[in-house]
């Protein structure tokens, strides 16, 4: 029974009825709030299908092939553990593969390489976290040309939303099923702690409307970041840089209410263009957590410096520094004006065409697209936005005459 899905999903786990005259969609789309079951749905669909059907292939694309595999494959809701263990699938790392004891097979792909989905063919997919895509448009058109196999190739989105182009196509797409789940709809599989701390914490505010009611939500009209704004900056890679920097925005508590220690990694070409490397930002980190976060992420982008604004822990955050590595550039900075105002001439470099963004940076893009006059709309400290903006104000708008970084 317990692996009996017919008996424990919820309706909105289960494909959409077909229409009378026949199956009349060719995308499932199920947009879900965190901890919804999206990914619980998606396997069983998956195990469905290879199990009607011996000659199927299916693709299975994720985020990038780590989060395929430690998700899809091996997650806790993935397809090993829906199957039970007498009937489990094999898993092949070294060829990307899962076969089915029907011998159906799925293959593993990374949304991060849109041309290794050019050649081979499927008759299902299914996509997780597709807002999430660094390459989204390119990677959905080279799946698109794979789904040739069989009478009905179908494949299924789950995903949380976020207003990009392509959700937004599917959306108004009529062959596309929506489903949508809020995350409150599986609260009997989820902890306590969570539902109190982080589903209490963000109830009702922009961000929880989004990551937990599933609501596709458009730019707020005090946005200094409007969300068609940042898919004009977008870019496949950066170039040669000449000073790559590590901004670091630390909290000023830790813990499970405490705020994100925002992390994020920017460069500079020889022409002055900027370009957005990493949001490495973090929540519940300590002291030594996140300075070695910042320190791994200073090494593993060769960059100049780390820049760590000092104005919630003085002398602690270079101590701090220190300890972990005392070889490393650090240069401390201090906020004298209101985040709105520091913010307001790094959107300037955006609307003047200035900087780029590598791939997707989905969870400091939605940060700022709700950053207005008066900070987030929910009321939390946008700490993405804040690392974002000593990273670009060091790159390029710095005096030449300020005081050069202090090595600690």
């Amino acid at each position: 029974m317990h692996y009996d899905f017919s008996l424990w999903a919820r309706e909105d786990q289960l494909p959409p009825a077909c229409a009378s005259s026949g199956c009349d969609w060719t995308t499932w789309l199920m947009l879900g709030g965190r901890g919804a079951g999206k990914t619980r749905a998606g396997a069983e669909w998956v195990r469905a299908l290879a199990g009607d059907a011996p000659i199927c292939r299916i693709a299975l694309v994720g985020e990038t092939l780590a989060d395929a595999r430690a998700v899809m494959i091996e997650g806790v809701s993935g397809l090993l553990a829906v199957h039970p263990p007498e009937a489990r699938p094999r898993y092949e790392p070294s060829k990307r593969q899962v076969r089915f004891a029907s011998g159906a097979v799925a293959q593993l792909f990374s949304a991060e390489d849109p041309e290794s989905l050019r050649g081979p063919q499927f008759s299902a997919a299914w996509c997780d976290e597709l807002g999430k895509w660094r390459r989204p448009s390119e990677t959905w058109d080279m799946l698109q040309f794979g789904l040739r196999l069989g009478s009905a190739p179908r494949q299924m989105v789950t995903t949380t939303p976020r207003p990009i182009p392509l959700i937004k196509a599917l959306l108004a797409d009529p062959r596309c099923a929506v489903t949508k789940v809020p995350t409150a709809a599986n609260a009997a599989n989820l902890a306590p702690s969570f539902l109190s701390a982080i589903v209490g914490r963000y109830r009702g505010t922009r961000l929880g409307r989004q990551e937990l009611e599933a609501e596709l939500l458009e730019d707020r009209p005090d946005s200094l970041w409007p969300r068609a704004l940042l898919e004009r900056c977008r870019v496949a890679a950066a170039p040669d840089l000449r000073r790559v920097v590590v901004a670091v925005d630390p909290p000023a508590s830790h813990g499970l209410r405490a705020d994100a220690c925002g992390i994020v990694v920017a460069g500079r070409a020889p022409d002055g263009r900027a370009y957005v490397l990493a949001d490495l930002t973090r929540e519940g980190l300590r002291p030594l957590d996140w300075a070695r976060r910042a320190i791994a992420a200073y090494h593993a982008h060769e960059a100049d410096r780390i820049v760590v604004e000092v104005n919630q822990g003085g002398d602690m955050v270079e101590a701090v520094m220190r300890q972990v590595d005392g070889s490393v550039p650090v240069k401390p900075v201090r906020a004298y004006r209101g985040k709105f105002l520091r913010a307001e001439p790094v959107a300037a470099l955006y609307e003047q065409g200035r900087v780029s963004h590598v791939g997707a940076l989905p969870q400091l893009e939605d940060e700022m697209s709700d950053f207005g006059a008066d900070g987030l709309s929910g009321g939390s400290s946008p700490d993405r936005v804040d690392a974002l903006v000593w990273a670009l104000t060091e790159l390029c708008l710095r005096d030449r005459s300020e005081p050069r970084a202090r090595f600690v």
